[in-house]
């Protein structure tokens, strides 16, 4: 990834900056608090230094409602560890009740599919008073089969308005939610769900997929044999509206579950858990990673009010699954007041203008994708702005995997000019960001815009010493709220500070690489686990697939390091070609020509490799360190575990490798 220019791509105007809701924030800690900052620097600095007048200005702000008072904003047991870090003792709130503040005559929900045949292509509307009606009934039957505060509650579901329904129904009465995609594998859901013995199962019948039909009848069946917790099944008709489970109760019929006193709302303590998301599991179980009600609620208020400047009765999209932290994250936008927009399907069929469409007709405000979303529209050669039009778009957000550089100019050049681009990264971790969007800031190629309020993020060097302007383990020297509270099952905690506290004691390792930069942005250079170090230097995965993918003849790469015996070092480049292309020699010669020319030496492969297919984890992620535990002599069955991948069989290739270089 090269260095990026000098000049922004985009410049906010002073209407957007001075009518942005971090400005007012700004004003307000001015007027209310006698606090005066000179720039987003300043304000930045004093966000994590004084934790707990920050946080608390984040509440007041945001006019968070608490049954009960707070006593203490902060308390941080021992100075040497984040984890047990209690927020705002003694508050007693409701996520969901915060959502339905917002009620209004603009739709709660919108939402588009590829099916079933009733929702095909069309762009269906759920306004605020159905959404309560049915959040209602469901949250009484809940009630009905037991479900009480605490209770866990788990879903597998497209990415439609029932599945809202059913976290905000969840999260009503105090219960714990938890979700996953259909296009999971059934191993991989009793391994997350399991865990955490849940009591009520959502399930569908199927779902469509790039035009085709998957029928998930029998596998949930066999989850339900294997989640011996279970009280109760609710069945969701999806691909045929008169499937049904034996011993499982309809959605409709849940939705015609009398609620006498109408939506009423469960006071939790803010620190009580309100999901289990779960790490990617590619290499041993899923960790279950707990968050906090409160922490939630803060860190979506500041995340997507001021970082993001999401207003009320604007439009918000996320491309995502149901299995993915960005899901949730999501529907804090209507913590804002926003209205969500929801799409269930493939981002590529019929073809990749789909979600651009989507765009247009939903009038969405606020667009979010993942970064290979984006570059896999630039590879193809799309250009939205000449057959559509998006008066509305204000922001296009990329998560996921590092935006490079072309990719922020592929944006500017194909869909609008004068869009906010918000390059954000954090993780599931904490079900938002580290860094991310400034309203205020303008916008330069491949460079993350600010370290989010809040968050006292670094790039620690080779001594754990912090770093300007040079490449370093990205970590977090202050506790957040939305840090997990724990570990579902991990007694003692020890899975948790295995895995962020173990290589700097007390301080919050993420595992990225990065780069501050002389503005106060970040570029993010890959995961730190599976950097590249030749001869002692460190290389971000990253800026071998910008350079590699700028190529017209390249798909898609991946890139690993290998430590040999002896000391030696074999790092092989592996690339998917267009069709009809081949590696010959002179493509091999011109990547490495790219590599030296746009970085040095030290970048070109030891090999080059023609492979079908790279493969991804569900959410997106290049599978960089199992192939490189792949290389070195493991078994691919304890490499990674093929459930959680996007396309399992793109493992075999890699198998046949090692076999051949042996």
């Amino acid at each position: 990834m090269s260095r990026p220019t000098l000049t922004p791509l985009y410049i906010p105007d002073s209407r957007t900056a001075s009518q942005s809701l971090m400005k007012k924030y700004i004003d307000w800690l001015f007027v209310k608090k006698g606090l005066y900052f000179r720039d987003y620097d300043d304000l930045w600095d004093w966000s994590v230094t004084d934790l707990e007048d920050f946080w608390e200005s984040i509440w007041q702000f945001f006019d968070v409602q608490s049954r009960t008072p707070y006593t203490q904003v902060v308390y941080r047991p021992t100075d040497a560890d984040m984890i047990g870090t209690d927020w705002f003792t003694g508050a007693t709130l409701n996520y969901a009740e915060h959502i339905f503040r917002h009620k209004s005559n603009q739709p709660a929900i919108l939402y588009a599919a590829e099916g079933p045949e009733s929702r095909r292509q069309r762009l269906l509307a759920l306004s605020w008073a159905d959404l309560e009606y049915q959040v209602a009934a469901v949250a009484a039957y809940l009630r009905q089969q037991g479900v009480g505060v605490g209770d866990r509650v788990v879903a597998v579901l497209p990415n439609c308005p029932e599945a809202v329904v059913a976290f905000l129904a969840t999260n009503a009465i105090g219960a714990v939610w938890s979700s996953c995609s259909p296009d999971f594998g059934t191993a991989s859901i009793v391994d997350r769900f399991r865990q955490i013995a849940p009591k009520v199962l959502i399930a569908v019948d199927g779902y469509l997929y790039g035009g085709k039909a998957i029928d998930k009848t029998e596998a949930m069946r066999e989850l339900r044999r294997s989640l011996p917790s279970l009280r109760q099944v609710v069945w969701m008709p999806y691909l045929d509206e008169t499937s049904q489970l034996e011993r499982a109760d309809l959605w409709e019929d849940v939705l015609q579950t009398p609620a006498t006193d109408g939506l009423t709302f469960e006071p939790v303590p803010f620190n009580h858990p309100i999901w289990v998301l779960y790490s990617s599991g590619t290499t041993g179980k899923p960790k279950a990673i707990t968050h906090s009600v409160g922490g939630c609620l803060l860190e979506h208020l500041k995340a997507l009010g001021l970082h993001q400047d999401v207003r009320v009765g604007e439009r918000y999209f996320w491309y995502s699954t149901t299995g993915w932290m960005m899901w949730n994250f999501a529907v804090g936008s209507m913590l804002v007041g926003a209205t969500l927009v929801l799409y269930d399907g493939a981002p590529g069929y019929p073809d990749m203008d789909i979600l651009w469409s989507l765009a247009e007709q939903a009038r969405i405000t606020h667009f979010g994708g993942g970064a290979a979303y984006y570059l896999a529209c630039l590879r193809a050669g799309l250009n939205p702005a000449a057959t559509h039009r998006f008066p509305y778009l204000r922001t296009i957000g990329s998560t996921g995997s590092p935006l490079p550089a072309e990719g922020f100019r592929w944006i500017y050049e194909s869909i609008k000019k004068d869009v906010w681009l918000i390059s954000f990264s954090g993780g599931t971790d904490v079900c938002s960001g580290f860094v991310g969007g400034n309203p205020m800031l303008p916008v330069y190629e491949g460079e993350i815009q600010c370290r989010l309020l809040g968050c006292k993020v670094e790039a620690f060097d080779e001594q754990a010493r912090p770093v300007r302007g040079e490449l370093g383990e990205m970590v977090i020297l202050e506790p957040m709220p939305s840090m997990p509270i724990y570990f579902w099952n991990d007694p003692g905690n020890d899975r948790y500070r295995k895995s962020y506290f173990a290589d700097y004691p007390g301080i919050w390792r993420h595992g990225d690489y990065i780069r501050i930069t002389e503005r106060n942005g970040v570029i993010i250079y890959g995961r730190s686990d599976a950097t590249l170090n030749r001869d002692g230097v460190r290389i971000g995965t990253a800026e071998i697939y910008s350079a590699v993918e700028s190529l017209p003849e390249i798909a898609d790469s991946l890139v690993v390091g290998v430590e040999q015996p002896g000391g030696q070092y074999f790092m092989p480049l592996f690339v998917v070609l267009h069709d009809g292309v081949e590696l010959t020699d002179e493509l091999t010669k011109r990547i490495k020509q790219t590599l030296r020319s746009q970085f040095s030496p030290r970048h070109v492969p030891d090999a080059i490799y023609q492979i079908s297919d790279v493969p991804y984890t569900i959410s997106g992620k290049k599978l960089e360190t199992p192939v490189k535990k792949m290389l070195s002599g493991m078994d691919a069955t304890l490499a990674t575990s093929k459930d959680t991948l996007r396309n399992p069989a793109s493992l075999d290739q890699f198998a046949e490798i090692v076999l051949k270089r042996n």
